[in-house]
């Protein structure tokens, strides 16, 4: 990818998952990490250093604008810039909606969608003074589409859509770009939450693909939004999901 060595990119949710395989990605492309997560992250920083790039863990509670701008000063402290943010932590809590609880709502918006909101903010300083940065954003096919027992879920990944194409109108003059990437149903531990039969009966027949996603074939789109391979793409939605929602 091009424009990617040396960058400074701050990933959450960074522990496991597509946040794992996507650090991993872009420390192949020569990129330095900020490995963001409140579980501990320290497994991915290892394998980032493995593959040449310089990382560094900080343990952040999305939810918590103190604890966001906390992350944003000790990935300034000690690399002196964040040119990629890459939103990426994300809960499920999912039920249907004549038995969700608020507490259930209340959760997975805090973290899918405020926790967006708030990372946004504190990094956009930095990124506005710089004159430059990419936001990308993890949405998901449900918020494009909806789905089953997930009407908290659906409504935080497609809000996230709605502020990557508001911030997008307001900040494309200004030198920022804002995507996001909407996955399918990817081999990552949520999805192996889902029962065997379930999966074999009611998922993998409606992709045409015939199999899961795996998790870097979604770091490589993040990798090629945040690269100036896409310097003219801003406020799109790029669907990783083998066609499952053709």
């Amino acid at each position: 990818m091009r424009g990617l060595k040396d960058k400074v990119v701050l990933i959450t949710g960074a522990a496991n998952g597509i946040g794992k395989a996507t650090a991993i990605r872009f420390a192949e492309e020569g990129a330095k990490v900020i490995v963001a997560d409140f579980v501990d992250g320290s497994g991915t920083v290892g394998e980032v250093e493995a593959k040449g790039s310089e990382a560094v863990y900080v343990q952040v509670d999305v939810t918590n604008l103190d604890s966001v701008k906390a992350m944003v000063d000790k990935a300034i402290s000690h690399f002196g810039r964040i040119d990629v943010l890459i939103n990426n932590a994300g809960i499920t809590k999912d039920a249907m909606m004549k038995k969700m609880t608020k507490d259930a709502w209340d959760a997975v918006i805090a973290v899918n969608l405020t926790g967006v909101f708030n990372c946004t903010s504190a990094v956009l300083p930095h990124m506005l003074e710089q004159k430059s940065g990419v936001v990308l954003t993890t949405s998901s096919v449900v918020g494009l589409y909806g789905n089953l027992g997930q009407t908290n879920y659906a409504a935080s990944k497609w809000g996230v859509i709605g502020m990557t194409k508001s911030w997008a109108k307001e900040m494309a003059k200004l030198g920022l770009r804002f995507n996001c990437v909407a996955p399918g149903f990817i081999a990552t531990e949520m999805v192996r939450k889902i029962p065997e039969q379930v999966l074999q009966e009611k998922i993998l027949v409606k992709i045409p693909a015939g199999r899961l996603g795996e998790p870097e074939e979604v770091a490589a789109a993040f990798a090629f939004l945040a690269s100036d391979d896409a310097k003219f793409i801003n406020g799109a939605v790029l669907s990783v999901d083998g066609a499952c929602t053709l």
